[in-house]
């Protein structure tokens, strides 16, 4: 749900965004609607990863799901340009900060909660799945915008047909709210440590005793959302520009390259715990330094649309695949009473630099030209993903039988390598007399 509100302007608004912001729109007003959500975003991680670790992940998440259902009904009624002039994309802009905020409180405390609920071999797994939601949602929105461009014509999609996707994106997080009201509690290992969650600011975690691994965890993202924005951001306008595809072939392509995004993540999530989360990642960082940069000279030419969906695919693979170890890697790192925060901040912070890529792509394309522009962006988010998951702590296979929390402590030992089953074996050793260890406690 929440990476349905995150993608439905990028998509769902691009037909429509003159009808928004009038004749004289520009060409940033569309990668605006993008920025003002991810601006908004390093906010709510703030305020609703605190009230995660303090008060609960699922209070967290019923507070934050609400908030984003009421942004996506804010956007569906916001009239045109022609009725209210100006303040239409200035409503629509505000909507979208607003949405950053609550956007980003569902996934920092619904995502840690899921990784502290799953049992620990399938924590891999878990988070492949959960990250494959995202081109999931991706590919929803392109198909179900195509598929209205196609049966309801332009002009009447521009009328009214988008503001029905915003509205049932509204209706399904109302679902998701009753679903977490009945059914989702929060977990064992977060009862077990409330007690000391905390008093802890943000500052313990840029320079103080979390900042070396949350600055690994920055590295790592920001070379992800790095190689987000030009395989899913800046691609769907190059295929209209470059390739000669109509928008809706664009969406169409998209959309394909998406569900094999989204299979392949689910696959990177399970396969980190055979390899080990960091060697996955710097492995995928190599392969996409290599692999990605040639799938971009080769997609960006005059082409029909099948061979370009291919490409996409391959191009999406290649790179943002990499995100399926990311929920259970970035759970791992911080302990319990941070988690909600640590997750939240190191996901959101790190994407700022990367969002503002529309003001100096521009600059870069004049310094190496067109496709070099793009090139340089695949390569050096590679090189950030490799130096950032290069860095951090050795997570493999020994961490199946751990406690989640045992295994943010294993991360946050010296740079030695370290034994993750004597890590677990000393937290059940030191538990206090009738206390159940993390692993039973998990288990019932």
């Amino acid at each position: 749900m929440d990476n349905l509100h995150m993608f439905l302007p990028l998509t769902a608004l691009a037909p429509a965004i003159a009808a928004l912001a009038g004749p004289g729109a520009s060409v940033m007003t569309g990668p605006a609607v993008v920025i003002a959500m991810m601006l908004g975003r390093p906010l709510g991680a703030l305020v609703f990863g605190r009230i995660s670790d303090r008060l609960g992940r699922t209070r967290a998440t019923r507070v934050a799901i609400i908030g984003t259902a009421c942004c996506a009904l804010l956007i569906a009624v916001i009239p045109t340009y022609h009725r209210i002039g100006a303040l239409a994309v200035s409503a629509v802009l505000l909507a979208r900060f607003l949405g950053g905020i609550f956007i980003a409180g569902e996934y920092s405390a619904a995502i840690p909660l899921a990784m502290e609920w799953s049992p620990p071999r399938r924590r891999g797994w878990m988070s492949g799945f959960i990250l494959s939601m995202a081109p999931w949602a991706q590919g929803t929105i392109a198909f179900a915008t195509a598929g209205l461009l196609t049966l309801m014509g332009t002009d009447a999609y521009v009328r009214y047909g988008w503001r029905l996707l915003f509205l049932i994106g509204m209706v399904c997080s109302l679902g998701m709210l009753t679903y977490y009201t009945l059914h989702v509690s929060d977990s064992p290992a977060f009862h077990r440590r409330s007690c000391r969650a905390s008093r802890t600011g943000l500052s313990a975690l840029l320079t103080g005793r979390h900042a070396p691994i949350f600055w690994r965890a920055f590295t790592l993202m920001t070379g992800l959302w790095l190689m987000t924005d030009v395989t899913v951001l800046i691609l769907p306008s190059r295929l209209v520009t470059d390739t000669g595809l109509t928008q809706s072939q664009s969406a169409f392509t998209m959309g394909v390259a998406s569900v094999a995004q989204a299979l392949f993540m689910a696959l990177t999530g399970h396969l980190s715990s055979l390899t080990g989360r960091r060697r996955l990642l710097v492995g995928w960082a190599v392969l996409a330094a290599i692999a990605s940069p040639v799938l971009w000279l080769v997609i960006v030419r005059p082409q029909q649309v099948g061979p370009a969906a291919c490409l996409a695919a391959a191009l999406q693979v290649v790179s943002v695949a990499a995100y399926g170890p990311i929920a259970a890697y970035l759970s791992e790192l911080f302990p319990t009473e941070v988690r909600s925060r640590g997750y939240g901040t190191a996901y959101s912070f790190s994407l700022v630099l990367p969002a503002l890529y529309p003001f100096y792509l521009g600059p870069l394309e004049s310094a190496v030209g067109h496709q070099g522009a793009p090139l340089l962006l695949l390569i050096l988010a590679a090189l950030l993903v490799g130096v950032g998951a290069g860095l951090g702590p050795r997570l493999s296979r020994e961490d199946w039988d751990c406690d989640i929390d045992d295994v943010a402590t294993a991360g946050r030992a010296p740079s030695r390598p370290h034994d993750e089953t004597e890590v677990c074996g000393a937290a059940a050793n030191t538990a206090k007399p009738g206390t159940p260890t993390g692993r039973t406690e998990m288990t019932r």
